[in-house]
């Protein structure tokens, strides 16, 4: 049996040099937040680099969330509590990606 399709949101961060530790886990914190503002959001999970390669470009955290639906991730992009997280990222963030896509398991 086919487990169901899940919509994985990746958002990586790098901040500013001159951003605080405090500032910085202000903004994990308050993306850890997030989940209990919208009912859509199945999991939420982050960490910060530890891979020994050197080739994550500046980016320091990586935040993953999962969607059971396109619907249920717009419905986050474009909800308020999202909104106003995001407006205050220029605070002490450099650059973001982000990139989603639909989990697909190996046989």
């Amino acid at each position: 049996m086919e487990s169901p399709a899940v919509l994985r949101h990746v958002v990586l961060f790098a901040f500013k040099q001159e951003a605080s530790a405090e500032q910085v886990n202000d903004t994990v914190s308050r993306f850890a937040a997030l989940p209990q503002a919208m009912p859509g959001i199945r999991q939420f999970e982050w960490g910060s680099n530890v891979s020994p390669e050197g080739l994550n470009d500046g980016f320091t955290h990586c935040f993953t969330l999962s969607f059971a639906s396109a619907e249920d991730r717009d419905a986050y992009l474009t909800h308020p509590a999202h909104q106003a997280f995001v407006a205050r990222l220029g605070e002490c963030l450099a650059r973001s990606l982000v990139i989603d896509y639909w989990a697909r398991a190996s046989a």
